[in-house]
């Protein structure tokens, strides 16, 4: 493994408005940490809940350290791998030149997770029908201040939405 001193790790999740939703990849973050000899091991979030990314960037230098790996802690690619997450990582490490900050693989695939599936599939086989789960009510999970809703539409609902609303979406702000 090399030496890992002066290597710190970020793991960035999505960020959900459910509190504790985080609490695997903190149990990712806090094995990694007693086990693996890098310098730090850090959490982020992209969303909804501290601590975000420039908040974990700004300890793992303050902390020393020379290299940082950030680990996107997601399991399929989109548009949050390919553009949002790169970017802001470029963008937060103009303020430190000195740093190399590395945008690491998504968890994607990897034969570990046929048998991770194949255990949550037998543990789900006890379950009751969905038709039986009580849900608590949205109400129950404010946004976080200025924050958005996520309003799944198809394409002419939203192009319907937005000509009643007189909205112009344009990518060049």
């Amino acid at each position: 493994m090399g030496s890992n001193s002066a290597t710190a790790i970020i793991l960035m999740g999505h960020g959900s408005r459910v509190p504790g939703s985080g609490g695997d990849m903190e149990k990712v973050a806090r094995r990694l940490a007693a086990t693996c000899g890098y310098a730090l091991v850090e959490i982020c979030y992209m969303s909804r809940v501290a601590p975000y990314f420039p908040e974990a960037l700004e300890k793992c230098v303050k902390q020393g350290a020379a290299k940082i790996v950030v680990i996107p802690y997601f399991l399929h690619s989109g548009l949050h791998l390919v553009l949002d997450i790169p970017q802001m990582i470029q963008e937060k490490a103009r303020i430190y030149p000195d740093v190399e900050i590395i945008y690491g693989k998504h968890l994607g695939f990897d034969d570990s997770m046929v048998a991770l599936v194949e255990k949550r599939i037998e543990e789900s086989m006890t379950l009751g029908d969905v038709r039986t789960i009580k849900f608590p009510p949205r109400e129950k999970y404010p946004l976080p201040k200025g924050e958005l809703e996520f309003i799944p539409m198809t394409l002419e609902e939203a192009e319907k939405y937005r000509s009643e609303h007189d909205i112009h979406h344009d990518h060049h702000h």
